[in-house]
């Protein structure tokens, strides 16, 4: 917990709470829902018959899905057509400024702001400081002028180099009356660029606490699920030159991959973390039925899921996982399978050595098909010792994940609302 004192008000003591949610939600990434997910259905279970709101980029998405008020995190979203050109960014400019009134309309009223989960604090793909940072900024500051207080629950963090996008990280974080995260990495980047982290605590990914994978059907045997991920490199200016490359090289590499699992026999599921991967799957589908015409069709599939517990589900299903998206290997290990983590940054290398698979995590920018394909035969080789291994860890992110829930809530909502001291939400 940071330094900012939650003092509760008398007017809202004895009243179901006002929680307010706030992030990229809904908008087809599925880690970030699953955050929203877990932390939604533990504030139902603890505070039955509160307000919650939510504030997020795919609002009538989570409106429908969990029948909750939502309001858009950006007022230009809502536009039927978008001006181009200078109108364009005229728009845009009104739209930030418009957005800060709508973020202050949308706090009037609540006792407290959760953000679940997510990268908010750290920038390893393509990002710029106006974008969700500046959202997020904007969230903290207004919402520490009205006095409602924020908490950044589980979040990821690093060290960013690019100024702009540093200032507007670390002043969120400070603004923030409540900070943990899901990793030792992320509270040290905090550290490191200048927040006080002497009372932030470190857990699990949120979504741990969500329920074990229940598969619909045996493990295939020979399948192999591949989670590919529209990469077009990290964030900086060096990767911005060369993201076409980038993006075909990681595009050949998986193309090859895959296609020397179906030249061994195997069975390839390919597996996507958000919508925006959907376009690699079926490149990569392509590349191997053009390569191997007389492959049948569902040996190269993708398994299209709305959702992490569906992906789980689905992983549970084969018997080996090689992951790029950070919660693809979640899911992975939630599921107790074997994994290579091809990983994009390192918050991918930190989650595998948690689970003693260190040597399986590889670094997606200076990995060649070779060395993928020579790591992968040694996991396979000696799956059944990986899998007991990686299913003990689960268990104790399950419990760590669960731990953070209960503290968030005693730390931040009971403080803020006047419940400290009565009997802990079960």
């Amino acid at each position: 917990m940071t330094s900012w004192a939650l003092r509760p008000a008398r007017s809202r003591r004895d009243r179901v709470p006002r929680i307010g949610l706030f992030g990229l939600l809904g908008s087809g990434n599925l880690g970030n829902d699953a955050s929203l997910a877990t932390v939604l259905a533990h504030l139902r279970a603890a505070y039955p018959g509160a307000e919650i709101r939510i504030m997020t980029t795919g609002h009538e998405e989570v409106a429908a899905r969990y029948g909750v008020a939502t309001t858009p995190l950006h007022v230009v979203d809502t536009l039927r057509r978008k001006p181009h050109g200078p109108l364009g960014a005229l728009v845009r400019l009104g739209g930030k400024l418009a957005d800060g009134v709508a973020t202050l309309i949308w706090l009037v009223g609540l006792d407290v702001v959760v953000v679940p989960g997510m990268g908010v604090l750290e920038a390893s793909l393509p990002i710029w400081a106006w974008q969700f940072p500046l959202a997020l900024l904007t969230l903290c500051v207004l919402a520490r002028v009205v006095g409602t207080p924020v908490g950044l629950v589980g979040v990821g963090a690093q060290v960013v180099d690019e100024r702009p996008l540093r200032r507007v990280l670390v002043w969120s974080a400070r603004a923030a009356a409540y900070r943990s995260y899901r990793d030792e990495l992320s509270r040290s980047a905090m550290r490191d660029m200048g927040v006080d982290t002497s009372r932030d605590d470190v857990y699990c990914d949120l979504v741990f606490a969500m329920p074990a994978p229940t598969p619909t059907g045996p493990v295939v045997p020979g399948a192999v699920g591949v989670g590919v991920m529209d990469y077009h490199g990290r964030n900086g200016a060096a990767d911005r030159r060369r993201e076409p490359a980038i993006h075909a090289a990681y595009l050949a590499m998986t193309s090859a991959f895959v296609l020397r699992l179906v030249d061994a026999g195997r069975t390839v599921r390919l597996f996507v973390g958000d919508g925006v991967d959907t376009s690699v799957a079926d490149t990569v589908i392509r590349e191997v039925r053009s390569a191997r015409p007389a492959v049948e069709v569902g040996r190269v599939a993708l398994v299209a899921t709305d959702d992490l517990d569906r992906l789980m589900n689905a992983m549970a299903e084969v018997e080996i996982v090689v992951a790029t998206r950070y919660h693809n290997v979640v899911a992975a290990l939630m599921a107790g399978r074997p994994t290579v983590s091809l990983g994009y940054a390192p918050k991918n290398a930190v989650l595998m050595e948690e689970f003693g698979q260190g040597r399986f995590a590889l670094a997606l920018e200076s990995t060649d098909l070779d060395t993928l394909c020579a790591r992968f035969d040694e996991l396979d080789a000696d799956r059944a010792a990986a899998a007991r291994v990686i299913a003990a860890a689960a268990q104790h992110c399950r419990r760590r994940a669960e731990a953070e829930l209960t503290d968030m809530s005693r730390m931040l909502i009971d403080a803020a609302t006047g419940r400290a001291g009565r009997e802990a939400p079960s």
